[in-house]
C-alpha cells in the first residue's frame, strides 16, 4: 500500500538558479504530509507539480549551514 504523498509550499524563501528547461533551484519552507514546514532545497518544474531530489533541513540545521557558508572564503 502506497503512503499518501502530499506537500505544500508554505513560504518561498528564494530562487537560486533557473535551468535552460525552466526548472528552478529554490529554497522554500515546505510541509510534507501535513507535518510542520521545514526548509527545503530542491529543483522544481515551472508549475511546481514535479520536483527533483532535494534536502530538507530543520531551523537548527539551516542556521548551522548559514554559519558554514558565511565562513567560506568566497
Amino acid at each position: 500500500m502506497a503512503d499518501d504523498f502530499s506537500f505544500q509550499i508554505t513560504e518561498k524563501v528564494g530562487e537560486i538558479s533557473v535551468s535552460k528547461t525552466g526548472w528552478t533551484l529554490e529554497l522554500n519552507k515546505v510541509s510534507w504530509g501535513g507535518r510542520p514546514a521545514k526548509f527545503d532545497l530542491r529543483s522544481w518544474s515551472p508549475d511546481h507539480q514535479k520536483m527533483g531530489k532535494g534536502v530538507t533541513l530543520t531551523d537548527e540545521e539551516i542556521k548551522k549551514l548559514g554559519e558554514i557558508i558565511s565562513a567560506l572564503p568566497l
